[in-house]
């Protein structure tokens, strides 16, 4: 985050590059055992750098297109392009895209690989809930994110997670209908589609648990660096009261919906029926949690509680 004015966070840093090393390590030792169990060693490569490829420079296309968010210009949302303007001014990054998804989910995320490709996006239920600086304090917590570069190690260390989704599923289907024979006196194809299945769940699980643990710890840096920027952390806490608050009243189905997209939104959604691995494994810390902390820089800033 060099040139920027977000306060630094070596804590945030080091996660993400242990989370980084961590993945890589998973990563090299997937595809040498996928290769050792007998899956073609170019059936590796085409899948794994396939996905690496769209998941790098499409990343912000796809979250967008998933969301219903289209990009808008300073004509089309003068205000909300205003917020933006001022808050870059104050932390010295340069402007990312900013766009409105149509959604009455009260919520918001950045997304984007690199800062000449961000995307900062708000849906249009956040925009009818909240009041001026509640709105700058929420969209100065997903500058952060892009300044401190989180958003791109989210997305990088979200593709293994897909990876091996992807060759679990096709694995079981192999195992179900593919042959129980080998050509050639090997392994047969139904057993080295089961070993890869085991290999992929194995390594979706880790991915899953690292990107988790980093993701509440970068929500937690993403308020801190908001509070001090605006000055406000008040606002960012009334902010986020109101937008947990409301997403009660959200039916189950929208909430559904965009329950994927929780690791990048301001705060989760979560349908209030049924199952959610999300709410076992949380993408982002308490709100009670955030709520203390953002008191907390109150008090050193002199506002009181």
């Amino acid at each position: 985050m060099a040139g920027s004015k977000f306060i630094p966070d070596r804590g945030l840093t080091t996660r993400m590059v242990l989370t980084m090393s961590l993945l890589g390590i998973v990563y090299v030792a997937f595809i040498i055992v996928l290769i050792l169990i007998g899956m073609p060693w170019y059936l590796v490569v085409l899948v794994i750098g396939g996905f690496a490829v769209v998941q790098y420079v499409s990343s912000d296309k796809i979250a967008m297109y998933s969301m219903g968010a289209r990009e808008v210009t300073p004509q089309q949302a003068p205000e909300l392009h205003t917020v933006v303007d001022r808050l870059c001014a104050m932390a010295d990054m340069p402007k990312p895209k900013v766009a409105i998804a149509e959604s009455d989910v009260p919520n918001a995320f950045a997304t984007g690989h690199n800062e000449k490709n961000a995307v900062v996006c708000v849906t249009t239920g956040i925009l009818r809930r909240l009041e001026p600086v509640e709105l700058e304090a929420v969209l100065a917590h997903e500058l952060s994110h892009v300044a401190h570069r989180d958003v791109m190690v989210m997305t990088i260390a979200g593709f293994l997670g897909i990876v091996a989704g992807f060759l679990t599923q096709m694995g079981l289907r192999f195992a179900a209908f593919g042959g129980g024979r080998s050509n050639n006196g090997g392994p047969a194809p139904a057993l080295i589609a089961l070993g890869v299945v085991l290999v992929s769940a194995i390594v979706w699980a880790l991915s899953f648990l690292l990107t988790r643990v980093l993701s509440r710890y970068r929500e937690l840096s993403a308020d801190r660096a908001a509070a001090y920027l605006t000055g406000r952390p008040s606002s960012l806490g009334s902010a986020l009261t109101k937008i947990t608050g409301d997403m009660a009243r959200i039916p189950s189905r929208d909430l559904r919906q965009v329950e994927p997209f929780n690791a990048f939104f301001f705060t989760p959604a979560f349908s209030k029926s049924g199952f959610s691995m999300s709410q076992l494994i949380a993408t982002h810390p308490p709100v009670d949690k955030r709520l203390a902390q953002l008191a907390d820089i109150s008090r050193q800033l002199g506002q009181g509680a």
